[in-house]
């Protein structure tokens, strides 16, 4: 079995979208999608298209954004292998795209037409349900960042965004945990000027909490930025 293959196959059985499916439905699903590639950068679904496909991350990272009437691109939750965008395809009223999807880095996913994963929702009831708990998790994290705006300080923001993502996309790397993130886009996902991200990033890089490198952090002490006094 190839990397890729090895990737997709653990990426499959930790999706909370197959969860409680037997084996031989899990391959039914699994076989009525079909395979693509994107590359990092390329925008993989458009808020207020029409949503006609369902993907199921095999590989990569994405992200949600959207572009405001100004002309302001803002990001918002990141997925990793295993995670599912594009949900309002399964949805018996034909809806348009809430959120835009990019590639973050080279990514490869499992593609369901609208009127596939229609049927299969018919046939595999289960999957409707864990459909609907994917979309509460989302709920939960836009409550939770919606908390964030309204009562944490600008630096509470910024970790919170880095120890979420370290949670949920981070990947173990000698002395710590990578994060694919820029400055420019940390300080957009926690609401706070460019200024203020790359003040904060270089504290705690003297702090030793995390290491900063080009397009990229590594979490080192994740407990620092917990402090109320990093």
């Amino acid at each position: 079995m190839n990397a890729s293959a090895s990737a997709a196959v653990y990426s499959e059985s930790r999706s909370q979208f197959l969860d409680g499916l037997a084996p031989f439905e899990r391959q039914a699903i699994l076989g009525a999608a079909r395979p693509r590639r994107f590359h990092a950068n390329s925008v993989i679904t458009n808020q207020g298209h029409p949503a006609d496909y369902l993907f199921m991350l095999t590989r990569g990272l994405t992200r949600y954004f959207v572009m405001t009437e100004q002309g302001r691109k803002l990001l918002f939750q990141w997925l990793g292998p295993g995670d599912l965008f594009g949900g309002r395809t399964a949805l018996s009223i034909h809806s348009p795209y809430l959120f835009s999807t990019e590639a973050v880095t080279d990514a490869s996913v499992l593609v369901w037409e609208r009127s596939t994963i229609r049927a299969l929702i018919a046939r595999y009831p289960r999957l409707l349900e864990n459909a609907l708990l994917t979309a509460s998790d989302f709920v939960a994290w836009h409550l939770t960042s919606h908390i964030g705006l309204a009562c944490h300080t600008a630096r509470q923001r910024v970790a919170n965004v880095l120890l979420t993502l370290a949670r949920t996309i981070g990947k173990k790397a000698p002395g710590g945990i990578a994060l694919h993130i820029t400055n420019e886009e940390l300080a957009n996902a926690a609401d706070v000027t460019r200024f203020t991200a790359s003040r904060l990033i270089s504290e705690w890089q003297r702090n030793r909490a995390l290491v900063k490198r080009r397009g990229n952090v590594l979490l080192v002490s994740p407990e620092v930025l917990s402090s109320p006094l990093a």
